[in-house]
């Protein structure tokens, strides 16, 4: 079901990105083809000249090589807002500079014209390129959550088999059995969720991502209906969105640096009440919501 849902959205997205792009054809708000033809100052070379365009001086360079003359503009806020955007639409991959199309060049009364850089279907290049994008990192993300899902899947064994999963329950088990309720005493569960909260609050990222999905997959062998979530896996998965961190984030350190200790505290605060709000929930659809 969620595949589809997936899917219907992004053929809305393509219909809607289309239909934008073909009124930009046709309304042409980027005034695609138009040749401007402006006056210009010479610099002390022949290559630099400063454009004059509505009251304004532009720096830029003529360029002869390639299969045409062009004319280099540094793009800046001192340029038009129109050029900004078509500087930052162009289809070239430097978007510091705006290479305009030289036509003909009047030395004699210093006038120039040229053509900007045409913009086209702005919308279903960007969705191309978001879909590349989105390739990209989830390739990269596999790889690097298959080499951590062994190591902690690793670790956990050892420690179930070394009794420290076992301690960890007992310790806790007054507070998962009133959070879980339904899962049977010394299920393996709930040493798998234990430690999924453990990884959470001291903000091992994802380092808990295999062990919550392990703990789902014992969760579901504990579901008497296999087609729809258990409380315990809605609990579950409540206290993973919204898990308390006593320590903040490790992308956040990595990003921050030693500045995330400002933020330490509100952390806290908001991660406490969160996950207060996310149990109350839970506990009240687990008894009303369900009949």
């Amino acid at each position: 079901m969620l595949n589809k849902i997936w899917a219907g959205l992004i053929i809305i997205s393509i219909i809607f990105s289309l239909a934008s792009d073909i009124n930009d054809e046709w309304s042409n708000p980027y005034h695609n083809g138009k040749t401007y033809s402006l006056a210009y100052q010479t610099s002390e070379t022949r290559q630099d000249i400063r454009i004059i365009y509505n009251q304004k001086i532009i720096p830029a360079q003529i360029t002869e090589g390639g299969t045409y003359a062009s004319i280099i503009i540094d793009v800046n806020q001192d340029l038009p807002a129109q050029w900004q955007d078509i500087a930052a639409l162009q289809s070239s991959n430097n978007k510091d500079q705006l290479r305009a199309r030289l036509i003909t060049h009047h030395q004699i009364n210093n006038t120039i014209e040229f053509t900007l850089p045409e913009v086209h279907w702005i919308k279903l290049r960007a969705i191309s390129q978001a879909a590349f994008d989105m390739a990209d990192f989830a390739v990269k993300l596999a790889i690097g959550l298959a080499g951590i899902m062994a190591l902690w899947l690793g670790l956990m064994q050892i420690a179930e088999k070394s009794g420290l999963i076992l301690i960890l329950v007992r310790r806790v088990r007054p507070l998962l059995h009133w959070l879980f309720p339904d899962i049977p005493k010394d299920h393996p569960a709930l040493g798998s969720i234990s430690l999924n909260l453990t990884a959470n609050i001291l903000g091992l990222g994802n380092a808990a991502t295999p062990l919550g999905i392990k703990a789902m997959q014992q969760l579901q062998e504990l579901n008497d209906k296999k087609d729809r979530a258990s409380h315990s896996m809605c609990m579950f998965l409540a206290l993973n969105t919204s898990s308390v961190q006593l320590l903040p984030p490790v992308t956040l350190i990595a990003l921050m640096g030693t500045q995330v200790s400002e933020l330490m505290v509100p952390i806290i605060l908001a991660t406490t009440a969160s996950t207060a709000a996310a149990i109350i929930t839970a506990k009240a659809y687990a008894r009303w919501g369900s009949k």
